[in-house]
């Protein structure tokens, strides 16, 4: 497949949640990952989307949140979700995404993703549950799901909790490299 990375910024978000409904049906906004992302804004430098010539096949977000552990706040990177159009998925547009996310992460010295997804999956990434067996979402998810990659110390326990604009502390973007 002849696929071509970009910005997400340069897709149309009508075409993104379009796509979004799609790969994980209309009712997606109801699932924790999403509940805990509300309110915040993408972080441009870590989203992409994926093309087959002039049609959107993929899309990977990255947004802001924190790890509340009693007063401190730890600002992470939530990786997800990576969504592929049914008709390509298994054909490496979700690895090409993947790739190219580690990639600017690693060139952004990101210090701590965290992502809700398929262990067997993600730990070719450097994704394990082991950094997050000890954090908590509020809200259904399966622990063994909640997985982290982690270049950096980072609280053993505590709360995953979302980090819009007025919690975030300036430029969202500059998350990426904590």
């Amino acid at each position: 497949m002849n696929l071509t990375l970009t910005p997400l910024t340069e897709a149309d978000p009508a075409a993104v949640e379009a796509l979004l409904d799609a790969a994980f049906g209309a009712d997606r906004r109801g699932r924790t990952a999403y509940r805990l992302r509300e309110g915040a804004t993408a972080i441009p430098t870590l989203s992409f989307a994926a093309w087959q010539d002039a049609r959107l096949v993929g899309t990977l977000q990255s947004w802001p949140v924190a790890l509340q552990t009693g007063a401190d706040t730890d600002k992470l990177v939530m990786v997800g979700p990576v969504a592929v159009v049914p008709d390509v998925q298994g054909a490496g547009v979700g690895k090409a995404l993947m790739d190219r996310l580690i990639a600017a992460a690693d060139a952004q010295r990101a210090g701590a993703l965290v992502m809700i997804g398929d262990p067997e999956y993600y730990e070719r990434w450097g994704f394990t549950a082991d950094g997050a067996s000890g954090w908590r979402i509020d809200g259904p998810y399966e622990q063994r799901r909640l997985l982290a990659r982690l270049r950096r110390k980072t609280a053993a326990s505590g709360e995953l909790v979302a980090l819009g604009p007025s919690r975030a502390g300036g430029n969202l973007a500059e998350i990426a490299a904590l």
